[in-house]
């Protein structure tokens, strides 16, 4: 015997609404926070483009060649050297020092606002217990779907770029450094208790510098992440290499695209060896 179930239509939640009108409340109440915000962020990315346009480019790769020297190895700094020099010879180097220039900014601020946070997290259960979960809903939400609130919010241009990049890079930070303040052994901190230390000593000298090397993994993940979404915001006006790669895409300039994916790939190699071993010591990465 065959049964028929028949359930009646269930209401849809009226959760695009709800988000609508949250966004049309913050747009009309908190304009002049985002005007701030905006001229700020302007400013930070004005004045790193502007020093890495400063000098010639053979001037600032040999600069970058130093630093990827002091900080890594010999071969890492050749290929920072080859890297760019292929950058200039493919006519992106105007674009790409644009491109660093909002990673460093999205970057900046999302290690400067994720230390904090995470140290937060660590401090206090309830803290945690409500930031864990957003930061799996900014980690699983598309990326795309960041770029329409700061368009909404900020217009067209550099400034929603960075901030869609801050959202999206934020999380490693966040995560990694509450996960490196708790894995610090319980035994170093009651020792650093009986020796009458202070919450804020017991953080700066014992906590965060054994967790420095989980920190510093998250901060690396950040600046990646950072620079994939910069790309992406290519489309909502954000300048740099991705809007060549953008054009491409669009009008099918299979060459073009391939250029312009070697110079973020050039980029993105050298700030991920960059940030893997500026902060380690000079005797455990520098080899003949």
């Amino acid at each position: 015997m065959q049964t028929n179930f028949i359930s009646a239509d269930l209401p849809k939640l009226p959760i695009a609404d709800w988000v609508d009108t949250a966004v049309d409340w913050m747009s009309t109440n908190l304009e002049g926070l985002f005007n701030g915000i905006a001229i700020a962020i302007e400013k930070v990315v004005d004045g790193f483009t502007a020093v890495f346009t400063a000098p010639h480019p053979i001037l600032f790769i040999v600069i970058l060649a130093v630093i990827a020297y002091l900080a890594g190895k010999w071969k890492l700094s050749l290929f920072t050297v080859l890297g760019f020099l292929l950058i200039w010879d493919l006519g992106y180097w105007e674009a790409t020092m644009s491109t660093l220039a909002l990673v460093l900014t999205s970057g900046l601020i999302s290690i400067l606002i994720g230390i904090p946070i995470g140290i937060l997290c660590a401090k206090s259960r309830g803290a945690s217990n409500v930031i864990t979960p957003l930061l799996d809903f900014m980690q699983t939400m598309p990326a795309f779907v960041y770029l329409l609130p700061a368009v909404t919010f900020f217009s067209l241009g550099v400034v929603p770029g960075v901030i869609a990049s801050i959202i999206f890079a934020i999380p490693p930070t966040i995560r990694l450094t509450n996960l490196g303040i708790k894995q610090v052994s319980g035994e170093l901190v009651e020792a650093a208790d009986a020796f009458g230390s202070t919450g804020a000593q017991k953080l700066f000298k014992v906590q965060l510098p054994l967790a420095m090397p989980t920190i510093l993994a998250g901060i690396n993940q950040t600046i990646m992440l950072s620079l994939s979404m910069v790309v992406i915001a290519s489309m909502i006006g954000a300048q740099g290499i991705g809007v060549e790669v953008y054009r491409a895409v669009t009008q099918l300039h299979i060459g073009q695209g391939f250029e312009a994916g070697l110079a973020v790939v050039v980029l993105a190699i050298v700030l991920d060896r960059l940030s893997q071993n500026i902060f380690k010591p000079s005797q455990k990465r520098r080899n003949a």
